[in-house]
C-alpha cells in the first residue's frame, strides 16, 4: 500500500529520479531558469526549495548538506555566495513556474521554471503595480485623482490698455 506518499515518481527509479532532480536543480542554480516538462518542474520545485532554504545561512553544517545532494562545488559556491543574498529577505516561494504550451512530439506540457529574484522584467511591474490605488476608493484615493484630474489654475495675465 502507498499511504501517504504523496510526491511524483516520474516513472522512474529512485536512483535516476534521485540523479535527475540534482542535475536539474544545478542546472537552475546555474542558469537561473530551464525549460522542462510541468510535471519534472513540479518535482524539482519541491527538491529545490528546501536547499535554497538552507543556503540564507552560511555555515559548514549546511554547505555539506546542500552538497551531499547536489555534488558540485561550483554551484554550491553560486547558490551560497550569489543566489542566497537575493534570496535572503524572502520567507518562502523561491521559484516560479511559468507554462509555456505544449511540446510537439508528444503534447507534454511544458513550462519555465526560474529563481523569482532573477527575472528583472517581473520585477519591473511589480514596483509599477504597487503604486495604483485601490479600486474601492477612499478619502486618499479620491484625493490623488482629484490632484490628477485638476490641473493648476493658470496665472492671469495682466490687461493691457
Amino acid at each position: 500500500m502507498r499511504h501517504n506518499k504523496k510526491f511524483n515518481h516520474l516513472s522512474r527509479k529512485a536512483a535516476h529520479r534521485g540523479a535527475m532532480l540534482s542535475n536539474m536543480a544545478c542546472s537552475l542554480i546555474m542558469h537561473k531558469r530551464i525549460s522542462t516538462t510541468l510535471a519534472k518542474a513540479k518535482a524539482l520545485r519541491i527538491y529545490v526549495e528546501p536547499l535554497l532554504t538552507r543556503a540564507k545561512e552560511d555555515n559548514m553544517a549546511n554547505r555539506r548538506l546542500v552538497f551531499s545532494e547536489l555534488k558540485q562545488k561550483e554551484v554550491i559556491n553560486e547558490l551560497f555566495n550569489n543566489v542566497s543574498e537575493k534570496i535572503a529577505n524572502r520567507p518562502g516561494g523561491y521559484t516560479r513556474i511559468l507554462r509555456t504550451g505544449f511540446r510537439l512530439g508528444d503534447a507534454a506540457e511544458m513550462c519555465i521554471i526560474e529563481l523569482v529574484d532573477y527575472n528583472e522584467n517581473m520585477l519591473k511591474e511589480t514596483k509599477k503595480a504597487a503604486k495604483k490605488s485601490t479600486r474601492r476608493g477612499g478619502k486618499k484615493a479620491a484625493a490623488a485623482a482629484a490632484e490628477e484630474v485638476a490641473p493648476e489654475a493658470p496665472a492671469e495675465e495682466p490687461k493691457a490698455e
